[in-house]
């Protein structure tokens, strides 16, 4: 059984500076194996992190388009943030990848990607994450659990770390699965597990984002 958290930032993200040396070795501390590495706007550090790593990376990325987060997963070509959400899911396709919506009812009050959710993008959205530890407002879980059911969308679960011990605060089990297409068959028969980081966790990633952009 696979124990995968789908939703993980390294160094190589603007706003957070866990080296990928400490995410394998935290890895192997607590028995998850196999992590999306989910960058904002690339994915270096999802490529390099697979060289080393003992268990299981999906290359993934968390792509800025013009109307909020979509992610990619199973990517070979890193890209581009500020495309229309259209494009964004025509590149990710056109590399056989996955199109999740990350947070899909946001992380915040003033912050909703409702054009992400219309019926025009999620007809071609494989994935829905039903649970990101980093979600601050109520009822999101329950919300996004709705809308995976509503388009027959698998599930998935993501701590969204930004530092270490976030990290295996949310994943699923599911089976082994060998491509893309077994990816999502092995989500629809997992189980999801969560658990919420606190507010201050978010001060830590701004006080990261505005350290490094001073570098």
């Amino acid at each position: 059984m696979i124990r995968a958290d789908l939703h993980v930032h390294t160094c190589y993200s603007m706003d957070c500076c866990t080296s990928l040396e400490e995410i394998v070795n935290h890895c192997l501390e607590i028995d998850i194996n196999c992590l999306a590495i989910s960058d904002h706007n690339t994915i270096a550090g999802a490529l390099k992190l697979r060289k080393i790593a003992p268990f299981r990376i999906i290359i993934a990325e968390e792509i800025q388009t013009s109307a909020g987060e979509l992610m990619g997963l199973f990517l070979s070509e890193e890209i581009p943030q500020g495309l229309s959400p259209e494009k964004t899911i025509a590149r990710i396709k056109s590399q056989g990848g996955l199109i999740g919506i990350p947070h899909p009812f946001g992380r915040w009050p003033l912050y909703d990607c409702k054009k992400l959710r219309s019926p025009e993008i999620i007809s071609q959205v494989d994935i829905i994450e039903v649970f990101n530890s980093r979600t601050l407002l109520p009822n999101s879980s329950k919300k996004a659990w709705s809308l995976a059911r509503k388009y027959n969308l698998a599930p998935s679960a993501g701590s969204d770390a930004h530092t270490l011990g976030e990290i295996g605060r949310a994943y699923v089990e599911i089976p082994e699965f060998d491509s893309p297409g077994d990816f999502l068959v092995s989500l629809s028969q997992g189980l999801t597990f969560g658990r919420r980081s606190g507010p201050l966790i978010h001060l830590v990633s701004a006080r990261t984002k505005a350290r490094k952009r001073h570098c």
